[in-house]
């Protein structure tokens, strides 16, 4: 196959991709026997006034010889022989040998994948998910966000597919681990839409996620393996150095060589365990912040200038980043959700947490981000030595947050003019907040602390010069955004195993090495694939 680059096609041109292949190619159009997009990338930069563009990478398979049309084009860098399509070769004998079947802790990005590489190699893991399966999170999550009670073990943060299951499904990362693709394949497999093998910003949406994860889970269940929900890891025991075994809600001890500690970033109680069984913990830098929303065609007029709305765009998103001067702390924008719902994220009593969502189609005619302030160490080193006081820090925040919600699950909401004026009392917002049960008018200045408070405002005044009208006065944010990454880190060795414990292997975002569905799903194939490799 011939592989082009930067194919560039406008808005307008309502040609088929074949049509502008050939044409590309200087050949006929019945000379092309296939075409795949490899990627798709939009360019809205208007640089000099050019227009937007959709640029393709394209493999094109030829019904004549290739060799006589890369001739024309030897001298071309963005035509050339595609490589090969290969996946990284994950594939581990099933000669594997381990006395006692090995433990999944979590049923997150991080869990599911070590699941699915241990049983793939022919093991039986158990799994063991402390929240329900998704059908009966999600009954729970739409009770609680219509006014219902909590339920601690089936919320946003805890259940099946974990908290990336109620976000947007996006499936970026800043890794280029190869592992990536392996990934993506197996999301299409279990009913992703095929385009997110090529886009540039490819995302699932909550709706696909819930379907997605449960036949990733009916796979591991067919391989052999166990999933357990409502299951509890409350202790571990560790001798000699190993772990020994583990036991679930306090009762049933499973008796286990290996454990994948797949934990969320919200299980703070089995923080609170690790750390007096001895396993080595430290504090890391996270942030907190606000969810802040805006109409969606307000966003994607000013990415897309004339041709918002026009039907082959996405809706439009944003990354925004702001240093600031006076305190060195990064302010950016975080789990931007384009034509999706600020959600209630709340997963234990007195908490008022935020976070945001959308589904497959992104209609919802909102778009919101998280606005969040670095904070490290230092900022909480006064709750004492523990590496736990970021917990504490974020527990501090979520309860100034509920009490200023009214005691109720209500957020707390404010205007962008009131903050950054210091004032409070306005009750005209731009959109109707989307967070449900729903906000009350508070103040941000009052519950943040001021080393987050006035480096945002800084940052919102940043941001307006980026988007004009992004800090208008009657923009509502929505609070606290606390949830963003652990703020606790289980140290491991270079092998992926916990620091002086021998098949104990913290994986994922919980454990303070991954932010997102990709990365966290990749260092659980990692964790896996290096347990295996010892045990062959």
């Amino acid at each position: 196959m011939i592989r082009l680059l930067n194919v560039g096609v406008m808005l307008e041109d309502n040609r088929e991709l074949k049509e502008i292949a050939a044409k590309r190619l200087e050949i006929s159009l019945d000379s092309i026997k296939s075409l795949d997009i490899v990627k798709e990338t939009i360019d809205a930069r208007r640089y000099k006034g050019s227009p937007i563009q959709i640029i393709y990478t394209l493999d094109v398979g030829l019904n004549i010889d290739e060799k006589n049309v890369l001739k024309k084009f030897k001298r071309d860098k963005n035509v050339s022989v595609a490589p090969i399509k290969s996946l990284e070769n994950i594939f581990i004998n099933k000669g594997v040998k381990s006395e006692n079947p090995p433990v999944v802790i979590g049923f997150g990005p991080a869990g599911m994948f070590a699941a699915l590489t241990i049983a793939r190699a022919g093991l039986c893991p158990v799994v063991l998910e402390r929240g329900a399966d998704v059908d009966s999170r999600t009954k729970s999550v739409e009770n609680f966000w219509a006014g219902g009670k909590l339920d601690e073990n089936a919320n946003v943060q805890f259940g099946e597919g974990g908290a990336g299951t109620f976000s947007d499904g996006k499936l970026t990362a800043r890794s280029s681990s190869p592992l990536m693709k392996n990934i993506i394949e197996d999301f299409i497999k279990f009913g992703a839409p095929e385009e997110i093998r090529y886009l540039q910003k490819p995302h699932i949406g909550t709706d696909n996620l819930k379907n997605i994860v449960k036949k990733l889970r009916r796979e591991i269940i067919n391989l052999g393996g166990e999933v357990r929900f409502f299951s509890k890891v409350t202790d571990i025991e560790i001798a000699g150095g190993k772990i020994k075994s583990v036991t679930v809600n306090d009762e049933e001890q499973i008796k286990t060589d290996v454990a994948f500690m797949g934990l969320g970033h919200s299980a703070r109680d089995t923080y609170i365990m690790l750390e007096k069984k001895g396993v080595k913990l430290e504090p890391k830098p996270f942030a907190v912040g606000v969810r802040i929303e805006h109409p969606q065609e307000f966003i994607d007029a000013a990415q897309y200038g004339k041709d918002a709305g026009n039907p082959k765009l996405p809706v439009s998103s944003y990354a925004l980043t702001f240093k600031d001067d006076l305190t060195g702390r990064g302010v950016y924008s975080f789990c931007m959700c384009p034509g999706g719902f600020v959600v209630a994220a709340a997963s234990g009593e007195n908490q008022a947490v935020t976070n945001g969502m959308s589904n497959f189609k992104r209609d919802s005619t909102i778009a919101n981000s998280a606005l969040l302030v670095s904070v490290t160490p230092e900022d909480f080193s006064s709750y004492g030595k523990t590496p736990l006081n970021g917990i504490i820090f974020q527990e501090e925040l979520e309860k100034r947050a509920f009490v200023a919600g009214g005691g109720d699950f209500f957020a707390p909401a404010q205007t962008v003019g009131d903050f950054v004026e210091n004032k409070s009392g306005s009750k005209i917002f731009l959109t109707e907040p989307t967070y449900r049960p729903g906000v009350r008018v508070s103040d941000f200045n009052k519950i943040l602390p001021s080393f987050v408070a006035e480096p945002l405002k800084r940052g919102l005044l940043h941001f307006d010069k980026k988007i004009k009208g992004f800090a208008k006065s009657d923009v509502v944010m929505t609070g606290v955004e606390s949830r963003s990454s652990a703020p606790v880190r289980i140290s491991r060795d270079k092998d992926m195993q916990a620091e002086n414990i021998e098949g104990l292997y913290p994986i994922g975002e919980g454990a303070g090495y991954a932010g997102g569905i990709m990365s966290a799903a990749a260092d659980g194939i990692k964790a896996a694939l290096a347990f295996l490799k010892t045990n062959v």
